[in-house]
């Protein structure tokens, strides 16, 4: 009797690669995962399905696709790598998700549900041939596709020798419509230099700690951030922020990969030593393009004189910087500095614990900022931080009573304005305090101080945008959140809510729904917005989606009450949001 043998059949197969996943997961694993299982939801298995194809496996950063024809297969393929590359119009190219595709038609062995055989491994091969954001097809699919695709064009690369693949292969590369922008680990240098500023531009590496004591790293870590904002307050000088350059911390690094990294000119290392009262600091000024040393110094002294210290080591960085940037309007003899060591290491730490954004830090940072209040009554800067600091529980409801919390932000940053009206953060605090009174005018006033007080701090910048939208401009709202995310390429995912915001008030919904869908982890206002977005757009089945999800996570939800927390300033604004809440379904 005869044994059946394997069932064969022909296919076309796809495979499919996400660039630099582990260099994306170093950096930020949860954020990566997230932002490419929206891909997945929201584009590429839509994509599939709408194409006929069938999903074999999938890997963490890849997967096997069959289809049963090529004309399906490029199609597919086509429309996730042009959608991918408008979704990365707007975001850093450090953070970019690119995938490389590679479409092959051969003879597949069938077992259950998956597929082997030389069809899938030529695929597999072409796919590590294509280029970031690309597609490589055969030669076999090329033949089969002939003129049947409009907008497609073909480039044959010619007879390629690959890996475990014995004769030659025939190469096609596929060109779009607009050719896909190449990712950070195709032309780094080339995609980075289209995006630098035509100001000279710099990256403060994080100093390192070389007391010999664990307990001092907060000490460097601050320097580190004092130095950055005290170069940020230069305006033809633009500061890439702390939360980006942080993530090399207590790494190995070679300047010209930061600076492909941040595209900027120029990077600054450094180092501290604290021994008692002493501290010895020492900086390098470095051309990122050339890997050369333009300047080096080390500074000895008491530690009583570290803003002295500080004065001259951004000085003498700025001084050599292309165009002997100005340094005569350093107004850090206006500022309020203590005299307290110990209160500045409290708020140097304070600050550090802010940043990581939990309450059992928050709570600890009050308790610094409180005791170097006690050190030094009148250290403006204390003041604004605990006002920060209290902000953040009033944000996320950590305190008791939200209400004495918000007069509580009030009073520290009164007595933060009387004792150093130079303070970026407390024009930025107010700001954002005033906002929410619905004080339009005094917000405008003490943000706009605080971005002349330090123009390339990126939580000023996006707050710019923020105010604008809210001001019925969004337009030049969108500009400045933009600008903020250059800044800093790490940037918080609430800088999409923000930019999300700001395209809807534009109307121009298409783009308010790419930036919300960045969101990892969205609450019920994002859905919320999503909701109207897809309502505004005619898509009555995702807004309604979108408009259960609100329910479900706010069964008390409705639009007058959520209305009544945003801060349009002008009625047109505040109803078209009205209209595509209601639009979505959503209860009045």
């Amino acid at each position: 009797m005869d044994v059946p043998g394997p069932e064969r059949r022909l296919a076309a197969v796809l495979a499919a690669d996400m660039v630099g996943f582990s260099r994306l997961m170093e950096v930020d694993e949860e954020g990566t995962l997230a932002r490419l299982k929206t891909h997945r939801i929201e584009l590429i298995d839509p994509a599939i399905a709408k194409n006929r194809g069938r999903i074999i496996k999938t890997t963490g950063d890849g997967m096997l696709v069959e289809f049963h024809s090529v004309v399906d297969a490029v199609l597919c393929a086509a429309e996730v790598q042009s959608r991918m590359g408008r979704r990365n119009a707007d975001v850093p190219p450090p953070r970019w998700i690119q995938f490389r595709v590679g479409i092959n038609l051969g003879d597949v062995i069938v077992d259950q549900n998956d597929i082997f055989g030389d069809g899938v491994n030529v695929a597999a091969r072409l796919e590590s041939l294509a280029e970031p954001g690309g597609i490589c097809i055969s030669s076999a699919v090329r033949d089969q596709l002939g003129q049947r695709l409009d907008g497609v064009a073909f480039e044959d690369i010619g007879e390629q020798h690959v890996k475990n693949i014995a004769r030659p292969i025939r190469v096609y590369r596929i060109r779009l419509g607009e050719e896909p922008a190449s990712a950070p680990d195709g032309d780094k240098g080339a995609a980075k230099a289209a995006a630098k500023s035509k100001k000279p531009s710099i990256a403060v590496l994080p100093f390192a700690n070389m007391s010999g004591d664990p307990e001092q790293e907060f000490f460097a870590d601050g320097l580190t951030e004092d130095i950055i904002t005290e170069l940020s307050r230069f305006h033809d000088l633009l500061v890439i922020s702390r939360n980006s350059t942080f993530v090399y911390k207590g790494k190995a690094v070679k300047v010209q990969e930061v600076g492909r990294e941040f595209g900027v000119d120029y990077v600054i290392e450094g180092s501290v030593r604290k021994v008692g009262d002493r501290v010895r600091v020492t900086v390098q000024l470095i051309d990122a393009e050339t890997d050369r040393h333009i300047w080096a110094e080390r500074y000895d002294g008491e530690l009583k004189d570290i803003f002295a210290i500080q004065d001259e080591m951004t000085r003498a960085i700025v001084a050599t910087l292309p165009g002997r940037v100005e340094a005569a309007s350093h107004d850090r003899a206006k500022r309020k500095q203590t005299d307290n060591m110990v209160a500045y290491e409290c708020v140097l730490a304070a600050k550090l614990l802010h940043h990581r954004s939990n309450r059992e830090d928050n709570a600890q940072a009050q308790i610094l900022l409180d005791r170097a209040l006690a050190l030094d009554a009148n250290y403006g800067h204390a003041h604004a931080w605990k006002a920060c600091v209290l902000g953040q529980t009033w944000v996320y409801g950590w305190c008791a009573d939200r209400d004495a919390t918000f007069q509580q932000v009030a009073s520290e940053l009164e007595i933060a304005l009387a004792l150093d009206d130079n303070d970026a953060d407390v024009h930025r605090i107010l700001a954002a305090l005033n906002l929410n009174r619905e004080d339009h005018d005094k917000a405008a006033y003490h943000q706009e101080r605080a971005l002349a007080l330090n123009p390339n701090y990126d939580l000023v910048v996006v707050q710019q945008g923020e105010l604008l939208t809210w001001l019925g401009r969004p337009e030049e709202g969108i500009d400045w959140i933009k600008k903020a995310m250059r800044l800093n390429p790490y940037h918080p995912e609430r800088f999409w809510n923000h930019l999300g915001r700001a395209y809807y008030c534009a109307e121009k919904y298409a783009e308010a729904a790419e930036a919300f869908s960045r969101i990892s982890r969205p609450d019920y206002t994002h859905h919320a917005f999503l909701a109207a977005v897809f309502a505004q757009m005619g898509n009555a089945v995702a807004a309604g989606a979108h408009a259960t999800e609100v329910l479900k996570r706010e069964p008390g939800f409705s639009a007058a009450v959520y209305l009544a927390t945003q801060h349009y300033k002008r009625e047109g604004d505040r109803q078209r949001h009205e209209t595509g809440l209601l639009k979505a379904g959503l209860p009045t």
